[in-house]
């Protein structure tokens, strides 16, 4: 696979991407350079993370491709959902990229991929959902909701 750059300052200039579940069921590549990433604080990321927060890392949906395992992946999508659905892993469960085709992108948890992307985190978003027993200790703009919203005053 050839190595793109990433024209982020400080961040590796060039690079490919891979990631995986859990099991090695299922494997998948990235072949572009990220578009964004943030930190979710709603509900829904929480319980799919089973952590305080998901970190996720967004290119364009044509950037993903799957070398191993595509017949595994299983998705749920609360009835109420708008934008969210859940991927995962139909033998270990382990959360994988998902695909928002209304916004062109294709969001991959940073958790799953077997390389550094070098490319942090940029936001945290739906702050005023997050859990009561995490503090958000670092200097990321925190948005109440969804991007668009204003960022929150520091301090």
């Amino acid at each position: 696979m050839r190595e793109r750059a990433f024209p982020q300052g400080g961040e590796k200039k060039s690079m490919t991407l891979s990631g995986s579940c859990l099991c090695g069921a299922v494997r998948y590549e990235l072949s572009e350079r990220p578009v964004w990433a943030h930190n979710c604080h709603c509900s829904r990321c929480r319980k799919t993370s089973g952590s305080a927060f998901a970190s996720n890392l967004f290119f364009k949906i044509g950037a993903i491709r799957y070398s191993r395992g595509e017949e595994h992946l299983r998705s749920f999508k609360p009835a109420d959902a708008e934008r969210f659905t859940h991927v995962f892993c139909g033998q270990c469960g382990a959360t994988l990229p998902f695909f928002n085709e209304a916004r062109g992108l294709v969001g991959v948890p940073m958790g799953s991929l077997d390389d550094d992307p070098s490319y942090p985190p940029r936001a945290h978003i739906f702050v005023d959902s997050k859990a009561p027993w995490h503090t958000i200790c670092d200097e990321l703009p925190q948005h109440p909701g969804a991007l668009g919203a204003p960022p929150r005053p520091r301090g």
